[in-house]
């Protein structure tokens, strides 16, 4: 890949110790099929390649982030952004990760209410997008600008659905992606991309807080749902949404507001959208980017993250592969439908090596990683999104299957119109092996000639018989049916030679 971005092999052994310890908790925290589908499989010319390519760029060392106007710009660094390609899916996932030091509990929550938007929803009276930052500038490491967010550009945004029929992301993420550009101003040679997701983007929260049992029940829910912060004592949304909201999001094993027991404590909450772990800062081992609770979430948290959305993300490239295929049907004419029945097949053909290399019903064996992803499946809804799809691309086979034994039946009924009356003419002229006309002293070149003479009128009524045969097989079924008059069948053999 041309540009800023490096492929970033997996190649352990030349890591530090440190790293080699974190790779070894990381490759066991995870069953093996799933260790094949991350890491791939022995080494050497034999081994079996990872289904997960990745590239990552140094270029972008941190970010300065206006939330809202009028607020002082918020300096996070950026120590990490790489771009996952899928084998045989067709789908990639960008990962930025942003972090800060010394923030207030309104000011993390409307990070992570405005910070992961693709592209603004709306705009507010002032022209700034609704949600959004107001501001997003992409720095080096000598704090020059890189890219700068345009959310506030509404007429490009507005451009682009209206004139295009596509949504158009900010200009800072498309800076980041670049050489992948948006599939509506690609090139030939272009590396064209379309969005899945909408304009929310999914994310991850860790949250190190001076006295998290202090924060308040309504600020767990702005975290948890990633929603904009608000005044104390107003809740964010309607009683009766949020009544069950432990039950459905939060995952409180490590977790006792009364401080109960000799775990460090953590709260998890999922809402599929969003996943935030949040905990105490006074504690060295929640912080401990190396060993702690922090190098589980930016490790195995992370990779459990990236694969419940890449199932989602996958399923949906498979439910819009199948809405492009049925449009390839134009009029049903020989040449759509022979580009119809390929890509099927080849959707068939992905979907069978994604079921069974990459769909996990089950991805580790550890307690709480176990119950998180099975929580994240279940908000995302990819249970349900992979049945509705596995039984659209069977649907499609069956079609498919269906009407190859159609042509198949209606190729024999013609080949075997043909024979019959290609029957009459081999048994009148060679009964008891007799030839009515003995050609077999003639002259070789007279003989060639007389088969050339022969053999263009026998073709042309055995062609004749095949176009034919649809209507011939009609007449022979009404001629087989003792049902039937004579007129009857007499109007039959008439309607073979009859138009329309």
């Amino acid at each position: 890949m041309p540009g800023p971005w490096r492929d970033v092999a997996c190649d352990w052994g030349q890591a530090s110790i440190e790293d080699r310890e974190q790779h070894y908790a990381e490759f066991l925290s995870f069953m093996p099929d799933v260790q094949r589908f991350l890491y791939g499989e022995g080494i050497g010319a034999s081994a079996l390649a990872p289904a997960i390519r990745v590239f990552r760029r140094d270029d972008v060392a941190s970010a300065r982030v206006t939330l809202r106007s009028g607020d002082a710009p918020i300096v996070f660094a950026i120590p990490r952004v790489e771009l996952y390609f899928f084998h045989d899916i067709d789908l990639a996932i960008l990962a930025v990760e942003f972090c800060a030091q010394d923030l207030g509990l309104a000011s993390a929550q409307d990070a992570l209410f405005r910070i992961a938007r693709a592209y603004p929803a709306s705009w507010d009276e002032a022209g700034y997008g609704l949600h959004c930052c107001n501001g997003v500038e992409l720095l080096d490491s000598e704090g020059r600008i890189l890219a700068t967010a345009d959310y506030a550009d509404k007429q490009r945004f507005i451009s682009a659905v209206c004139d295009r029929r596509s949504a158009e992301i900010a200009a800072h993420w498309a800076w980041l992606l670049t050489p992948l550009v948006p599939a509506h101003g690609a090139g030939a040679d272009a590396i064209a991309f379309q969005l899945i997701e909408q304009e929310r983007i999914p994310l991850l929260g860790f949250l190190a807080c001076d006295d998290p049992q202090c924060i308040s029940r309504d600020d767990w829910v702005r975290l948890g749902l990633a929603a904009a912060p608000g005044k104390p004592g107003d809740a964010p949304f309607g009683a009766r949404y949020i009544d069950d909201f432990e039950a459905r999001y939060c995952y409180d094993r490590f977790w006792d507001a009364e401080r109960g027991h000799d775990h460090i404590a953590t709260r998890m909450i999922c809402s599929g959208y969003a996943f935030l772990m949040v905990g105490d800062a006074a504690n060295p081992r929640f912080i401990d980017a190396e060993h702690g609770i922090l190098a589980k979430f930016r490790h195995q948290y992370f990779l459990l993250a990236l694969i419940a959305h890449f199932h989602r993300a996958a399923l949906m490239v498979f439910r819009d592969r199948l809405v492009t295929a049925m449009g390839l049907l134009a009029d049903y004419a020989p040449e759509t439908v022979k580009r119809f029945k390929r890509e099927i097949r080849l959707i068939h053909e992905n979907f069978l090596r994604f079921t069974h290399r990459y769909w996990f019903s089950e991805v580790t064996t550890q307690g709480p990683a176990h119950d998180i992803f099975a929580r994240w499946s279940a908000q995302l809804g990819t249970e349900a999104l992979f049945h509705e799809v596995r039984e659209e691309v069977n649907d499609m086979m069956d079609y498919l299957d269906s009407d190859g034994l159609r042509r198949q039946a209606n190729s024999v009924v013609r080949l075997t119109v043909v024979t019959f009356f290609g029957l009459i003419g081999t048994v009148a002229t060679g009964v008891l092996g007799m030839n009515i006309f003995d050609f077999g002293h003639a002259p070789v070149l007279q003989r060639l000639l007389l088969f050339v003479l022969v053999f263009i009128p026998v073709a042309a009524l055995t062609f004749y018989t095949a176009a034919k045969s649809q209507r011939l097989s009609e007449f022979l079924e009404a001629f087989s049916d003792r049902r039937l008059s004579m007129r009857a069948k007499l109007l039959a053999l008439v309607r073979v030679w009859r138009r329309g």
